[in-house]
């Protein structure tokens, strides 16, 4: 948390934002957030100057390309957001990176965990980072049923690992795979190699099922507000979540209660009866 929605709203504020300017200045204040260039003063060298060209996206990571071939990426971690301020406005807590455009709008990245990061890779550090290792986009680029199953061929691992990993489909996380796996009718347990190409085709409809109904609501803010709009605003999509974080309560589509298991550390909503064990 935050996954592909949340990221992806935070993505068209900041290139709202930030697309056609030119950075006119930059502060970095903690070193675990520009851990990635390895010191702050780097991150603060790089970007100072650039034009943005525009703000996308990529699986979790926010990506960004100046007009001097760099790019800037970044990554919210589990507590990250960003916020699009002026600088008049006081400066939240844990407030670590803050840039300054030419129009006198400040991004700000607030990051009370430090998980996230933000860097400014060249095309050379780029081919080497994590990004270029994502599996294809759950939102943008969604495998058809046919590459999901060439995916899935030898994989033994869980299906809730393989959505986990970024390998097959990058973006989801633990809330919308939960989500979708539910959708679908699978038990988070099940083998990706045992996943049948129906069963597939219904994961992958339930992908973009989950993905589009959490855009359209501006993404998941959970009771911790840890999520929150560039604009300060929590997203609304919450009270349309049909497991995840519902352990006990009853299943919307069969009234069976929920159930939680942990697969590799995560924890796993599921309907035991909508979701038959393996």
């Amino acid at each position: 948390m935050p996954e592909l929605p949340e990221v992806e709203i935070t993505r068209r504020h900041l290139d709202d934002a930030m697309a056609g300017h030119v950075i006119a200045s930059v502060t970095v204040t903690h070193v675990r957030t520009s851990r990635h260039n390895g010191a702050p003063f780097e991150v603060e060298q790089r970007l100072v100057g650039r034009r943005v060209k525009s703000v996308g996206r990529k699986g979790k990571f926010l990506v960004a390309p100046l007009d001097d071939g760099q790019t800037l990426v970044a990554h919210l971690g589990m507590s990250g957001r960003f916020a699009v301020e002026t600088e008049q406005v006081p400066l939240a807590a844990h407030t670590h990176f803050r840039a300054m455009l030419d129009d006198g709008t400040e991004i700000r990245f607030v990051d009370p965990r430090t998980f996230g990061f933000v860097a400014v890779f060249t095309e050379e550090e780029l081919a080497e980072s994590g990004v270029a290792r994502l599996g294809p986009d759950a939102w943008l680029d969604l495998p058809t049923t046919g590459e999901l199953a060439g995916a899935m061929a030898r994989r033994t691992a869980s299906i809730k690992a393989l959505l986990l990993d970024q390998g097959p489909i990058s973006g989801l996380g633990n809330i919308y795979a939960d989500e979708a796996l539910h959708i679908a009718g699978i038990h988070p347990l099940r083998p990706g190699n045992s996943l049948s190409p129906s069963e597939l085709e219904r994961l992958r409809s339930a992908v973009g099922q989950v993905l589009t109904t959490a855009i359209e609501n501006g993404g998941t803010s959970l009771d911790d507000l840890a999520y929150l709009l560039p604009d300060g605003r929590a997203g609304e999509n919450l009270d349309r979540l049909l497991v995840y974080g519902r352990t006990d309560l009853p299943c919307a589509r069969c009234g069976t209660p929920i159930e939680r298991i942990v697969v590799r550390g995560r924890s796993s909503h599921f309907c035991p009866l909508c979701q038959p064990a393996p």
